[in-house]
């Protein structure tokens, strides 16, 4: 069985979603770890209620990216973490975790990379009359949402749709299609 490790900083949605596919047996892999930046966060909450163990740090308490990665990198190491998982981890990955997890890093994104990365993609999309928007799956580099590409969903985008629209549409594909794409990448890391 794969173990992963899931980065979030919010709500924690995605990090459900994975738990779930677990549960039903449609993602073959556990969670070790949650690493979460914001003391606080939802997300640390449903991974208690899953019984998953958190590893929940305030950046500004170290004195720089290297070195809460540095932390960050033992805990993964000690569970023995196949893949990192970002879901909704809102901070560019440094130097530190890029090395210890080469090609192992994946990030899921609220747009049809590389159109509109970075924050409030759907805000971005929206605002720009974008017609066709979806969901990247991608593998993580230094910079921001610009890694190799491993999978896209599109969303075609209704003249009547309000932001609040598009968001709910985008996280039912996200929920549905990271966990798939996840089991994928999984099976094909145990056939190489």
């Amino acid at each position: 069985m794969k173990k992963i490790a899931v980065f979030a900083s919010g709500s924690g949605t995605n990090f459900q979603a994975i738990v779930d596919a677990i549960k039903t047996g449609e993602l073959q892999a556990e969670v070790v770890v949650l690493v979460c930046d914001k003391p606080g966060a939802k997300v640390i909450e449903r991974a208690e209620n899953a019984g998953i163990e958190t590893f929940v740090f305030s950046p500004k308490e170290y004195p720089g990216k290297s070195f809460f990665e540095t932390d960050i990198v033992a805990v993964l190491q000690n569970r023995q973490v196949d893949l990192v998982v970002l879901a909704g981890y809102m901070r560019l990955i440094g130097e530190t975790l890029l090395t210890a997890y080469q090609n192992k890093i994946v990030n899921i994104h609220p747009s049809l990379l590389p159109a509109f990365p970075g924050k409030d993609a759907i805000g971005q999309a929206y605002r720009a009359g974008a017609k066709v928007t979806g969901v990247t799956i991608h593998f993580v580099d230094e910079g921001m949402d610009t890694g190799p590409i491993i999978a896209q969903r599109e969303l075609i985008v209704d003249k009547s749709d309000t932001v609040e629209n598009i968001e709910e549409k985008i996280h039912r594909i996200e929920h549905q299609f990271y966990p798939q794409v996840l089991q994928s990448l999984l099976t094909s890391f145990s056939n190489n």
